[in-house]
C-alpha cells in the first residue's frame, strides 16, 4: 500500500469516527457545520506565528522549525479532509484511484527549501490564496507538497509525523478531548512534543505501539495529578 493511500485511509477513518458517517456532506452527526477550508487557513496562520515576523518583539528570535513541521502536519489533516470531501461530492474516485492521481503529481516535485524565512512566510500566504482562488483538488494538493518542501519538510518526514499525529488525535478523542476533560500539557510539555519524542526514540514503532506508549505516559500523568 502506498503511503498516500495509507494516509487517506487513516484520515477517512478518523473523520468517520469523529464526525460520523457522511460527514462529507458538511455536517457532523451532532449537527455541527464542518468547514475544512477555514481550518486550513487558521492553521496556516498559526504556522506563520512560528516565525519571528513581528518587528516589534523578539528581534533576534529564530523560526521554530519543529513546530512548523507539526503545523504542516495539522494542515495536512485538513487538506486531506477537504480532498476526501470534494472527491466524494464531485468526483467519487476510489481511494486507490485518488491516491494514484495525487502520487502522479507529487512524486517528481523538485521544489527546494526557500533561502530565508520571509520567503517561507510568503509561500504560506501564497498557499492560503490558492485555497480560495480556482480551487482544484489535485492541483491544490500539489501546492501543499510544494509548500512543505519550501519549508524544509520532506515527504517521508511528513508521513512519519502524520502517522504520529493521527494516532495522537485518536488518543485525544478516546480520552475526553471533545468533552473538554483531556489534559493537553504533560509535565510541562504539550502532548505533540511527547509524541515527537517517542517517534524520535523509537524509529520503527508501529501505530499500535505508539498508542500504548501514549496511554502509559498519560496514565502516569493522571496518577501524579491525583496525588
Amino acid at each position: 500500500m502506498s503511503k498516500i493511500l495509507t494516509m487517506l485511509k487513516l484520515q477517512q477513518k478518523l473523520n468517520d469516527d469523529t464526525n460520523g458517517l457522511n460527514w462529507e456532506n458538511g455536517v457532523t452527526n451532532k449537527g455541527k457545520k464542518i468547514d475544512w477550508r477555514r481550518a486550513i487557513y487558521i492553521e496556516s496562520a498559526e504556522l506563520i506565528d512560528s516565525y519571528p515576523w513581528k518587528h516589534w518583539k523578539n528581534i533576534d528570535a529564530k523560526p521554530d522549525y519543529e513546530n512548523i513541521k507539526v503545523e504542516l502536519v495539522d494542515i495536512w489533516h485538513f487538506v486531506m479532509s477537504e480532498i476526501l470531501r470534494v472527491n466524494k461530492i464531485e468526483n467519487n474516485y476510489s481511494l486507490e484511484e485518488l491516491s494514484r492521481k495525487i502520487e502522479n503529481e507529487v512524486t517528481n516535485i523538485a521544489t527546494q527549501k526557500e533561502s530565508d524565512f520571509y520567503k517561507e512566510i510568503e509561500a504560506v500566504e501564497g498557499f492560503i490564496k490558492k485555497l480560495f482562488c480556482n480551487f482544484e483538488l489535485i492541483d491544490f494538493t500539489k501546492s501543499f507538497f510544494e509548500l512543505c518542501y519550501k519549508l524544509g519538510l520532506d515527504f517521508d518526514s511528513l508521513y512519519n509525523l502524520y502517522i504520529g499525529k493521527n494516532i495522537l488525535n485518536k488518543f485525544r478523542q478516546d480520552n475526553g478531548y471533545k468533552e473538554g476533560s483531556y489534559i493537553k500539557i504533560w509535565d510541562k510539555k504539550e502532548d505533540n512534543v511527547v509524541m515527537q519524542e517517542i517517534l524520535n526514540n523509537f524509529s520503527d514503532i508501529t501505530p499500535d505501539e505508539l498508542y500504548t506508549k501514549l496511554q502509559k505516559a498519560y496514565n502516569k500523568l493522571k496518577i501524579n495529578k491525583e496525588n
